[in-house]
This record gives structure tokens, C-alpha cells and sequence, in this order.
């Protein structure tokens, strides 16, 4: 009894110590700018969730579309409904890693990450620079990166043609915390 009773305990003391290898957010930041000679389209969305597992430098963030809001209501209908096809498409997401990770910096440091990006149910490896920051209880990962329209196969109207940018700017944010 006793050897069953030690074994449990080492068994939870052992998940524990693994769970604090991954930080999550639930409320990460993403923010797209398409600029134009028409105009400017921006929209935010602060329910994107990201896990880093510290011990492998490996990076998964999955946004839902119709999470991005826009200044205006006829802009977002038409993001979900007609070029993202979000009922379709619910989902963006980045699976990758952070290169050269051998262990968290303790000050802000340039990073480089690699992965897959999926969006509109086509994949894209995408490269890019970030800023990783960390404290004992928490991982902060800014950046942004580019993404061609085309990439991804939406289809914008001949109507509107002008009016979106063929290179979109993908900015993020993401406050990571230990995982529990």
C-alpha cells in the first residue's frame, strides 16, 4: 500500500512539473491592416489562444474568424460571409516553433519562428521575427508578418478589387501564462 501510495504521488509530482513546461492565453491579440489607395481596412481580435511548450520552443495559436471586429458592421459581414467564408472556415491556424530554442530568455529578445499557417483551408509556411520576453510568470510574444491574399485562395469581387490590398499585415500580441 505504501509503494502504491508513493507511486501516485510521484506520478502527480511529475505531471505537475510537466504542465509548467506550456504558458497559454486565451486572450491573445491579432490585428490585420490591408492599405489601399481606396482605403484602409483594420480589425482586431483579442480572443486568439496560444500555447508555447517552453521545453521545445513549439508553437500552436488558433483565432476564430468571426472573432475579428471592424469599424464597420457592413466590413465584418462581408469578411465572414463573402471572402472568408467563416460558417466554412471557422478557424485560423499557426502550427510551428521557435528557432534555435534552447531555453526561455531572461530579456527581451529577437526570435525567429517557423511553421504553417492554415486560413480559408489552405496551408502556407510562413517565416518570421518575433520579440520574446519572459518572466518566471509570463511569456509575452509580439511581431507581425505578411500574408498574400492569393495565398490563401479568397477570392475578392472585381467590384472591389481596388479597394483590398493584395499583402495583408498580420500583427499579434500574446501574454502567455503557465498553463495549469
Amino acid at each position: 500500500m505504501k509503494a502504491l501510495c508513493t507511486f501516485i504521488f510521484a506520478l502527480l509530482i511529475v505531471s505537475q512539473v510537466k504542465s509548467q513546461d506550456k504558458f497559454l492565453t486565451k486572450t491573445g491579440y491579432i490585428f490585420f491592416f490591408s492599405h489601399s489607395l481606396v482605403e484602409d481596412i483594420k480589425a482586431e481580435n483579442n480572443q486568439g489562444l496560444s500555447i508555447i511548450d517552453t521545453k521545445t520552443g513549439e508553437i500552436a495559436i488558433q483565432v476564430l474568424m468571426r472573432s475579428f471586429k471592424f469599424e464597420k458592421a457592413l466590413m465584418q459581414e462581408h469578411f465572414n460571409e463573402n471572402y472568408m467564408e467563416s460558417d466554412t472556415y471557422p478557424k485560423a491556424i499557426f502550427k510551428g516553433a521557435i528557432l534555435n530554442f534552447d531555453k526561455l530568455p531572461t530579456q527581451q529578445t529577437t526570435v525567429n519562428i517557423v511553421g504553417k499557417l492554415t486560413v480559408h483551408g489552405k496551408e502556407k509556411k510562413i517565416k518570421t521575427k518575433a520579440i520574446l520576453q519572459s518572466t518566471s510568470n509570463e511569456i509575452i510574444l509580439r511581431g507581425s508578418f505578411m500574408v498574400e491574399v492569393a495565398d490563401f485562395d479568397i477570392k475578392i469581387p472585381s467590384i472591389v478589387i481596388n479597394n483590398i490590398a493584395k499583402i495583408i499585415k498580420i500583427s499579434f500580441e500574446f501574454h502567455h501564462t503557465p498553463y495549469k
